[in-house]
């Protein structure tokens, strides 16, 4: 690996409290390091600004139904084409772009790290073969938890130790990163034709409700010592007056052991900031959230930003899809996946000119803006839900920029400004709370701050450099230009290799993947694993042995070993 020394930009590391500091950043052995090497080669950054490379906690970029969005929509891909290169395959997708393309345009918007959520456990090894076709990225996966059988039987029955060694046992399985939970109950209520509407309705044939499931696997996350909290799709996604329930979800869980993260990340809040009783009355309820949130230290979001694209939406929320598609009548797909999920896709498109649309896009913004500490809040489009992420610099955009979001408000249909606060609020980013929601806020609820998100000794070398110079740019009335600027960045480094240079790839390189392996009491191991070897034989269509995936199927795997030993001691 070349040693490197970056020098003369502006850099902003919200994590080392650097804010807008004239320094340069040295890279050995692909790491940050405290002096530059003998015959390091210099890259000049003066004029631009420096920040860590981009962190991603929530983009929906592999797996069984991001493959099946791809084949549902053909027309998707003429949208967006990037024809082979010398150094790069060929590629295509708009909302839905292909395996390579995907880690080629996150890499030009100075991204190097990229976790999708929502992995249906029996479907794991297909989600790693896509995860591993994905270039230029470190990345990792969430297995599904939320309608698992095992998971229900066992909170059911009170035995939280138990359910903690399964959870292991399905992390090492599935070379996962993180228990998420989608619409807690719901999933399986809907292999029944049915939904959980309230925190408090239960299962059917269960008889457990969505609180107790996620109360329980939130004792399960920080029995194990999980480096990121449960991450948690809430109930009633898309639903009016959802905004309730997502209140209700907040004060669920108990606090965290750990101090450097919080027990709950609850997922794009946008679409669960709902008000209103029909679609005619339809309001913001962000104000109301982001007050819920800017209350609690035991909660963080990411934000799920509208913006106003033909998309395809994709969720393991299979009756959520059902109903949405009831109300488009586009083409839709669902599946059962059996004792686990229940998924759903189909397309939508945000018009502005919609009013429900125009609110939507309103809400993401008014969520970054309102909660007041920008790392309680992280940018995602929930991609490709709503929108794909190759719109992050328009929305950073409107962060930064109150002249941006109300020219905006002039374009779009009137009832965003009657109907949401977002005219009203004159709050503007700056760089570094966006280097915070984008980058060290992600990173830090990961569990990854040792080495990612930040410009510190011992960090990771990857660093994104944007043709801005800070002290001749204003955003607020240049945001044309921050949009150009964060669309293709100066430089992407990614442990310490430049992949891009003025916006086009000029390197391919294959990153890590993450998966954490928490280790529990060797009895209570064995005893849960007896049952899991019962149940297989009983109820799934596939042997056990079928069921893990192998290390050798995870191309570079990094495992974060984890001691839980005082589960079942």
């Amino acid at each position: 690996m070349a040693s490197l020394i970056i020098k003369n930009g502006t850099v902003y590391d919200p994590a080392n409290n650097v804010n807008g500091e004239k320094m340069d950043i040295y890279i050995k052995d692909g790491k940050i390091v405290e002096k530059a090497a003998r015959g390091a080669k210099k890259i000049d950054c003066n004029g631009k600004i420096i920040m860590p490379g981009g962190v991603e906690i929530h983009s929906h970029i592999a797996g069984g139904k991001v493959n099946s969005g791809r084949l549902l929509r053909p027309e998707d891909h003429k949208k967006l084409v990037m024809p082979k290169t010398k150094l790069t395959r060929s590629g295509s997708g708009f909302s839905t772009p292909s395996t390579f393309m995907t880690g080629y345009l996150y890499s030009k918007l100075g991204y190097t790290t990229a976790m999708t959520p929502a992995m249906p456990p029996l479907m794991a090894r297909h989600t790693h073969e896509e995860l591993n076709d994905i270039p230029m990225l470190d990345k990792g996966s969430y297995p599904l938890t939320d309608g698992n059988w095992f998971i229900m039987r066992y909170l059911k029955d009170g035995d939280i130790e138990k359910a903690a060694a399964y959870a292991a046992w399905l992390l090492r399985s599935t070379k996962g990163f993180a228990l998420k939970i989608t619409n807690p109950g719901g999933t399986e209520a809907w292999g029944w034709g049915k939904n959980c509407k309230s925190l408090d309705d239960p299962v059917p044939y269960f008889d457990i409700t969505p609180r107790e499931i996620i109360k329980g696997l939130a004792e399960v996350n920080e029995m194990l010592g999980l480096p990121h909290s449960i991450h948690l799709q809430a109930n009633n996604l898309g639903r009016l007056g959802n905004y309730e329930t997502t209140i209700d979800t907040i004060k669920v869980p108990s606090g965290t052991k750990n101090k450097d993260r919080q027990t709950l990340h609850l997922t794009h809040v946008q679409f669960h900031s709902y008000g209103g009783d029909s679609w005619k009355n339809f309001e913001s309820e962000a104000e109301t959230v982001a007050k819920a949130v800017n209350k609690t230290d035991n909660a963080i979001i990411d934000t799920g930003n509208v913006t106003l694209d033909n998309t395809t939406t994709m969720t393991a929320d299979g009756p959520m899809e059902y109903y949405l598609q009831s109300l488009t009548h586009f083409k839709w797909m669902n599946r059962d996946v059996e004792l686990e999920t229940a998924p759903g896709i189909t397309p939508f498109i945000y018009s502005p000119k919609m009013s429900t649309a125009a609110i939507q896009w309103a809400i993401g913004l008014e969520l970054g803006l309102l909660i007041k500490d920008p790392w309680k809040v992280l940018m995602t489009t929930d991609h490709p839900n709503g929108g794909p992420f190759t719109r992050y610099p328009r929305i950073i955009s409107w962060l930064m920029s109150r002249p941006a979001r109300d020219e905006m408000l002039e374009k779009v249909n009137a009832a965003a400004g009657k109907r949401s606060s977002l005219a009203s609020i004159d709050r503007e980013y700056d760089f570094n709370d966006i280097a915070t929601v984008t980058r060290a806020g992600q990173a830090r609820s990961l569990g990854l701050s040792e080495t990612k998100g930040h410009l510190g000794i011992g960090a990771h070398g990857d660093v994104a450099v944007y043709d801005i110079d800070p002290d001749n740019m204003d955003p607020s009335k240049d945001f044309k230009g921050i949009e150009k600027a964060f669309s293709a960045a100066a430089y992407t480094i990614k442990g310490g290799e430049v992949l891009v240079r003025d916006g086009e790839i000029v390197k391919v390189t294959y990153g890590n993947t993450y998966w954490t392996n928490p280790h529990v009491d060797k009895s209570l191991e064995k005893e849960v694993l007896s049952d899991i070897e019962y149940n297989f034989k009983r109820y799934y269509s596939v042997n056990l042995a079928n069921y893990p995936v192998q290390d050798k199927y995870v191309k570079n795997p990094i495992e974060l070993k984890i001691d839980a030993q005082k589960v079942g001691a």
